[in-house]
C-alpha cells in the first residue's frame, strides 16, 4: 500500500481511500481529498513535516500523519 507521504515532489498521484476515523477521516475530505480525486506534491518541508500537495486548484499543507492516511495510486 503506497500513501501520500510516499509520493515524491512533482508527482501527480491520484487517492484510492482515505483510512482513519471520524474527526480525522471527515476534516481530510473537508479540506477536498476524496476518492479518486489527483494530488500533486509541491513541496517537502527541510524535515520534511509538512508537505504542500496541489488538490483542486488549491495548495494545502498536511502533516505526514495525516498524508499516511491517505492511499493512493
Amino acid at each position: 500500500m503506497r500513501t501520500l507521504r510516499d509520493a515524491q515532489v512533482g508527482q501527480t498521484v491520484r487517492v484510492v481511500r482515505l483510512h482513519g476515523e471520524g474527526a480525522v477521516k471527515r476534516r481530510i475530505m473537508d479540506m477536498g481529498i476524496t476518492r479518486g480525486v489527483e494530488v500533486t506534491v509541491r513541496k517537502l518541508a527541510p524535515l520534511g513535516d509538512p508537505i504542500e500537495v496541489t488538490v483542486r486548484d488549491y495548495e494545502l499543507s498536511l502533516r505526514k500523519a495525516d498524508a499516511e492516511m491517505i492511499e493512493i495510486e
